[in-house]
């Protein structure tokens, strides 16, 4: 059970952060910023703010 509890937040946490990065990146758009990642910084960047949330999401 403790194995499904860990899968769950780790999904939770990188969906939440998926949802983040592109509203950030959508935000931004509206002031007039154009921002373009190649795949490895999208990567990075969503692998760190999954991390990010992951740590927010603990008791």
């Amino acid at each position: 059970m403790n194995y499904v509890n860990g899968l769950i937040k780790l999904i939770i946490s990188l969906v939440v952060s998926t949802i983040i990065i592109y509203s950030i990146n959508f935000v931004a758009g509206f002031g007039g910023a154009d921002y373009t990642f190649t795949h490895g910084e999208v990567f990075i960047i969503w692998i760190l703010m999954a991390i990010l949330v992951n740590n927010c999401l603990k008791k």
